[in-house]
């Protein structure tokens, strides 16, 4: 069903807009969101209680982040595996962690989190959608090291999410020559996802599966960028709420604020009109349910 603006009381984040706002996540320890916008190197942290914003520049492109139990953050970027350190100054302090063999020129991580073990996935993609090159890999990464490619031949690697238990992990493909959602039986104890099966077929409905989060009940929230919204599957993979949002390219959505009843969503201005209001607005809502606490990264 679609759930009407005026009943989830979705507010703006001041005036903020990015280019590529993605990968949003909540420190209950901090009470504050952050985000990326991926073409302007840019981490954004917005503090829920004061209102106030503020960012950090990094040296290149950070496409995901995650936070770190030590501290700090954990971010996919252009050249690999990142530690973040933010501090007082206006850039971050990024110290390389691991960056694969099949990162080659032209190629940047995208979506990327934690699963419920606190290790660090994330998957890579070759920047030029227009091509359409499958060379993107899913890589998990533990404080022992960057694994081998864990699933290939991906166009563009997003809405990675594991259910409550952690025993199902999705991934999205959100290329228009694709617009999948996969589910995978996942190991626990070793990390490794396997039987991977379609989980949603995106072409079925509006917008490209982009990211995405996981709330209590284990529905998967996506975003469909082009496509105005953020919809609501099952388990079992059927679609049983749609939000319509005022941006046309939402990014991705996350959980958060007191009792993770809210939902933060990103998106995307870059191509569209400058007098489009919305494009690249961050946004919140309250979809009436509840989220699941994002892992720390374990060091």
């Amino acid at each position: 069903m679609s759930i009407d603006k005026t009943t989830i009381n979705l507010e703006r984040l001041g005036d903020l807009r990015c280019g590529v706002g993605e990968s949003p996540l909540w420190s209950e320890e901090e009470g504050a969101w952050y985000w990326v916008d991926i073409p302007a190197r840019t981490v954004w942290r917005w503090h829920a209680g004061s209102a106030s914003a503020r960012s950090w520049t990094l040296p290149e492109m950070v496409g995901c982040i995650a936070l770190k139990d030590s501290g700090g953050l954990i971010a996919g970027m252009e050249t690999g595996i990142f530690s973040l350190h933010l501090g007082n100054a206006q850039s971050a302090v990024a110290e390389k962690l691991a960056s694969p063999a099949g990162l080659r020129e032209g190629m940047r991580f995208n979506d990327g989190r934690c699963d419920r073990q606190g290790r660090f996935w994330s998957g890579t993609m070759f920047l030029d959608m227009a091509a359409a090159r499958a060379d993107g890999h899913l890589y998990r990464y533990t404080p022992q090291g960057l694994s081998l490619p864990m699933v290939s031949r991906l166009i563009v690697s997003n809405g990675l999410a594991w259910s409550p238990d952690g025993r199902t992990m999705y991934l999205s493909d959100s290329h228009a020559s694709r617009q999948l959602v996969w589910a995978y039986d996942y190991d626990i104890d070793d990390g490794i996802p396997s039987a991977q099966r379609i989980f949603v077929d995106m072409n079925q409905h509006p917008g490209r599966p982009d990211g995405a989060a996981v709330d209590i009940d284990g529905c998967y929230w996506i975003c469909g960028n082009d496509g105005s919204c953020v919809l609501r599957f099952t388990p079992e993979g059927k679609l049983d709420r749609k939000i319509d949002l005022p941006m046309s390219k939402p990014a991705m959505c996350a959980f958060g604020g007191a009792g993770l009843d809210t939902l933060l969503v990103t998106s995307i201005s870059a191509g569209l009109a400058a007098d489009d209001q919305w494009a690249g607005a961050v946004v919140t809502l309250r979809p009436g349910v509840a989220g699941m606490p994002e892992t720390a990264f374990r060091t």
